[in-house]
């Protein structure tokens, strides 16, 4: 084998953070316009000229979808200087793409970057979650168990009434189910119209307010959330979840299909976060829209403000990171 010629810097880590806080500024522009597409492309083609500006070798593993399908940041692409680490990257330019046609609260710009084979090959498919933050006992959620016991167990280790918890799911039919049982246990419940990586994420920081994140939504953005959660600490377990929407069972059995090329070999198998990011992992999320944790992109004559949080698995470092940004300056600012 051949020996690694790099090791993953700090430095790499920081660097991530001009990549969010490109995709963000591009596709703040687009926010509350009502264009969803044209908001995903400006931050699609941000981020790509950013991550290409990097010493690494790196390779999409989560990204806008297959080559066809997807014409930049394709799973499978090549970004970066070719120089440098190689490494996987998962990504989504835009988290909440309606979110910033509409203006609501909590789209992101997300990256993150592991070492090669650090990440789990996650088909774009649903996937059912649960997930916690620090600071818990190990074993404290079952994504076999109701939602009752999930949540008795959790407010027993919080040393807290049930009543005080606070879960975030996200608004679907699919979830009416779900919803009616957490009621029925007095929890509270915050629902989001999009972005369940900033849901999850939401769970690891005590001045959210967020206890718990629970509910399908997609298992790429599951990949995302579990590398930011290895990078502070908690508890999460996600399972493929193969559904058309509508029914068609040739549409379920294409994306089984799909999922055993890209390597699953079992389609029941519930993922831990260990399963979904590990090593050395590095995270960074820069607000698009103001929300649990971060503030929107802000623009103003000359310029803009963007906030980001960046974090590191291997020494759980996490910065929160305010940057002024002068349009006036004509250089290459990322």
């Amino acid at each position: 084998m051949k020996e690694a010629k790099y090791t993953l810097g700090r430095n790499l880590a920081l660097e991530t953070c001009r990549v969010t806080e490109a995709a963000a500024l591009a596709c703040s522009r687009w926010m509350g316009l009502g264009n969803e597409k044209a908001a995903d492309q400006a931050a699609v083609d941000a981020m790509r000229t950013a991550l290409n500006g990097l010493d690494i070798q790196g390779t999409v593993v989560i990204g806008e979808g297959e080559r066809d399908k997807a014409p930049m940041l394709y799973i499978g692409e090549k970004v970066g200087s070719g120089e440098g680490p190689e490494v996987d990257i998962a990504l989504d330019p835009l988290e909440g793409t309606t979110i910033c046609a509409t203006g609501a609260p909590n789209a992101l710009a997300v990256v993150a970057i592991a070492e090669k084979g650090g990440f789990l090959k996650a088909p774009d498919v649903y996937m059912k979650k649960i997930a916690v933050g620090p600071g818990l006992p190990t074993g404290v959620i079952n994504l076999e168990d109701s939602p009752e016991k999930n949540l008795k167990n959790l407010a027993k280790a919080k040393k807290c009434e049930l009543e005080d918890l606070l879960v975030v799911i996200l608004e679907r039919p699919r979830h009416e189910e779900l919803i009616a049982k957490v009621r029925e246990t007095k929890a509270r419940i915050q629902l989001i119209g999009d972005g369940d990586v900033a849901g999850i994420i939401a769970a690891t920081r005590a001045e959210t307010g967020v206890d718990i994140y629970m509910g399908i939504g997609g298992a790429p953005e599951g990949v995302l959330a579990a590398a930011a959660l290895q990078c502070v600490g908690g508890q999460m377990q996600g399972r493929l979840v193969f559904d058309s929407g509508v029914g068609d069972q040739k549409i379920e059995e294409s994306q089984k299909e799909n999922a055993m090329r890209m390597g699953i070999t079992d389609l029941n198998k519930i993922y831990t976060m260990d399963d979904m990011a590990y090593g050395d992992v590095m995270f960074s999320a820069t607000g698009v829209t103001s929300g649990w944790m971060l503030k929107g992109v802000r623009r103003f004559s000359g310029g803009a403000s963007t906030h980001t949080i960046v974090m590191r698995s291997r020494t759980g470092t996490v910065r929160f990171v305010d940057t002024e940004h002068n349009f006036t300056r004509k250089v290459d600012r990322f």
